[in-house]
């Protein structure tokens, strides 16, 4: 089924903007925990962030299954341009799963608790420092990775839009 499409249908549409928004929600705020705030301001924001990260967890699961089920839109384009798109989209759709679940792994096994906007919360497990710092090391670079990813995505989609003036974008956004 891959390369038949030629538009994404409504569920494609909505899960790519709404995981889109989170991810891009949680890099900020991510980098926000790393580099800018300190001390006691950290708390609400890592609780946040921890929040959303299993939010996207389950809907971005959710949106790789979509995805792999529909299949791929057909490229407007052949060239080396396809080859970088596709990887970039496969990057993003690991990076959707493996973020979440390494933030998970790293706040379960460093003994840290995950709340759920107050509906639920897993508790932190045993403090296991070799598997938190795996976690950790893996969190931090993916993030890395998805922000560089995620540039280049967007700015592939501008380019697609002003100077090539197809429809990628178009289609993205409902109006191919």
């Amino acid at each position: 089924m891959a390369n038949q499409l030629t538009t994404y249908d409504r569920v494609s549409r909505l899960n790519h903007w709404v995981v889109a928004c989170l991810i891009i929600g949680l890099l900020a705020s991510g980098l926000a925990l790393d580099m800018v705030l300190e001390g006691a301001a950290k708390a609400p924001v890592r609780n946040v962030h921890k929040a959303v990260g299993l939010a996207v967890l389950v809907l971005g699961t959710w949106r790789v299954v979509w995805r792999l089920m529909q299949g791929f839109v057909a490229p407007l384009q052949h060239d080396w341009q396809v080859k970088a798109a596709h990887w970039a989209h496969v990057i993003l759709l690991v990076g959707i799963v493996v973020m979440p679940v390494s933030g998970v792994v790293m706040s379960y096994f460093g003994g840290h608790s995950i709340g759920f906007f107050g509906l639920f919360t897993i508790p932190g497990g045993p403090k296991i420092v070799v598997i938190n710092e795996i976690a950790g090391t893996l969190h931090a670079v993916m993030g890395k990775v998805m922000i560089a990813t995620l540039l280049l995505h967007v700015l592939g989609a501008i380019k697609h839009h002003v100077l090539d003036k197809d429809d990628t974008l178009k289609r993205m956004i409902g109006r191919a």
